[in-house]
């Protein structure tokens, strides 16, 4: 926890935020972007980024530890392999509605970008658009065969270790809700068939071309399911964090996207 970190509580969870303001203000209402972190991230693990996008685009941002990870508290119930479809249908929106931001952007990175797209399938009124980095319409072999390899890493190696550090006692169980869910037969991180068509507001979908979590078909079916716009973006020599190894080129992206949405008019 920093001085600028709060603890939320929603009753049966308490989740750990943070909340970003830009360097300057135009003196223009503006959307409030909100993070949503990786399978095994927290706030910390986004670096510096979230900030730097904030005073890019001019907005106000908020970053939280999702339940299990961080500082935030554990599940109240074994959610098993619904976890992101809870985040999304049950978590998401009492944590915006708590903090009372009536108008957002979502920006997931891998799972988190998953739980967005959930989110944003039943087009709730607070959601103005959808960025995604690497996130996962559908679970493919190398995503399985990564994920095997870091089960091996995390029992033999020093993941744990390195995790402890942003987890603590969150580590083990954040670690096989996240892996154990992705190597079981037959899991799939959405319905990709049933949801993707119902979000309508815009998004942004991208990928390293080297993501060792999965291929450009994730684009291919984000872009030909969901019902509004969609722009894609492939980015070379990058692997599974776009916004951490292409981070200039990612930042530029995303602004871009954001600009004209930003404002609340």
């Amino acid at each position: 926890m920093t001085t600028s970190d709060e603890l939320l509580d929603l009753g049966d969870r308490r989740l750990r935020v943070r909340r970003l303001v830009p360097q300057q203000t135009d003196g223009f209402e503006r959307t409030t972007l909100v993070f949503l972190h990786e399978g095994l991230g927290c706030i910390e693990m986004w670096r510096d980024f979230p900030q730097k996008l904030c005073d890019a685009t001019r907005t106000a941002g908020i970053v939280y530890d999702r339940t299990g990870y961080g500082g935030s508290s554990r599940w109240p119930a074994d959610p098993g392999q619904k976890y992101m479809e809870i985040e999304a249908d049950e978590v998401l929106p009492r944590l915006l509605q708590t903090l009372r931001v009536e108008d957002c952007v979502l920006v997931g990175h891998s799972d988190g970008g998953t739980i967005a797209l959930n989110y944003a399938a039943r087009d709730p009124e607070p959601l103005r658009a959808v960025v995604t980095l690497a996130a996962h319409a559908i679970n493919e072999p190398v995503c399985v065969a990564s994920i095997v390899a870091a089960r091996e890493a995390f029992a033999t190696g020093d993941l744990r270790r390195r995790l402890m550090r942003y987890h603590g006692d969150n580590t083990d169980g954040a670690f096989h809700l996240w892996s154990d869910a992705w190597v079981a037969p037959g899991f799939e991180p959405m319905d990709a068939d049933g949801r993707l068509p119902g979000v309508v507001v815009p998004v942004q979908a991208i990928q390293g071309e080297d993501d060792e979590y999965g291929s450009e078909l994730q684009l291919g079916i984000i872009a030909g399911k969901v019902g509004g716009y969609c722009e894609t973006r492939l980015v070379p020599d990058c692997g599974h964090s776009p916004h951490l190894q292409q981070p200039a080129y990612v930042l530029s992206e995303i602004t871009r996207f954001i600009a004209p949405l930003a404002v609340v008019v």
